[in-house]
């Protein structure tokens, strides 16, 4: 697709639209669901309702999100973000955070905060390593409402990131310059997986070693997991979120993220600081 546009919504047509979107993203059920008016008055008090658009004006994705004020300074959370399946493969996500990156930072702000999960590679990877983020806190069961089919048998655990719109780490993610030496890692423990009969990870708890740096491995594609096995999708989650808690309560931080979809591997770098 060409052409493709981004601008804060700003028609009733264009607010309902995203409200569909939410529910095509989320399902119908999903009890989150943003209203047309709050995506509306959000943006009379700096919030963001943005949209990326093709040329007969059809909306392929959104992001929103509110500003306030943190430890005495503005900030703004970005609570949503979704793009039409068919659009997916265009990079549309990255394009409208570095979007609403452009808004906030004419408003005078430069620290963003949102959530995602840590089971889901492909935006671990979107945060971590297309936008620069930071991971700050891990979050057992973030969200009350879990009703939408995406989080069936998982819960709503949730790493919270911190993004500093000025940092060099952005600026690079930006140019496409961040320095990713994986190779460094090659020798790193995996603590929490072992490998069955056909190569494939599989969540086991074992004693978690206090070495300098661990890795923590995750599936390449959780929804795959949870489509055919939620016992198994479930035992990631409680694996990871022990893990995860063990590590982050102990000191480590989070520095980096591997992913690569075609051979089915993504690992977590954690480096006690």
């Amino acid at each position: 697709m060409q052409n493709i546009t981004f601008r804060q919504l700003s028609t009733p047509e264009e607010y309902l639209e995203c409200v569909e979107l939410q529910k095509e993203t989320w399902g119908t059920e999903f009890g989150d669901i943003v209203p047309a008016s709050v995506l509306k008055i959000s943006q009379k008090v700096g919030g963001v309702t943005a949209g990326a658009f093709d040329e007969s004006g059809k909306m392929l994705g959104f992001v929103y999100g509110i500003t306030g004020v943190k430890d005495g300074r503005p900030a703004h959370w970005s609570h949503m973000l979704a793009v039409k399946k068919e659009a997916r493969m265009l990079g549309l996500g990255k394009k409208l955070k570095f979007y609403q990156r452009d808004l906030l930072l004419q408003m005078g702000v430069d620290i963003v905060y949102w959530t995602f999960d840590p089971l889901v590679a492909r935006n671990a990877h979107l945060n971590l390593n297309a936008l620069g983020t930071v991971i700050t806190e891990y979050v057992e069961n973030m969200y009350v409402d879990s009703s939408s089919d995406l989080h069936r048998g998982l819960g709503m655990d949730r790493f919270i990131v911190a993004w500093h719109l000025n940092d060099e780490r952005v600026k690079q993610a930006i140019e496409g310059t961040m320095n990713r030496n994986y190779l460094q890692y090659l020798e790193v423990p995996i603590v929490n997986t072992q490998k069955d009969e056909v190569g494939k990870p599989i969540p086991i708890d074992i004693e978690l070693p206090s070495a300098k740096v661990v890795r923590v491995e995750v599936p390449s594609d959780i929804e795959k997991i949870q489509a055919k096995s939620l016992q198994l999708a479930s035992q990631w989650r409680a694996n990871t979120r022990r893990t995860f808690v063990h590590y982050m309560r102990s000191g480590y931080s989070i520095v980096d993220f591997y992913f690569e979809s075609s051979t089915g591997t993504s690992y977590y770098c954690l480096k006690h600081e």
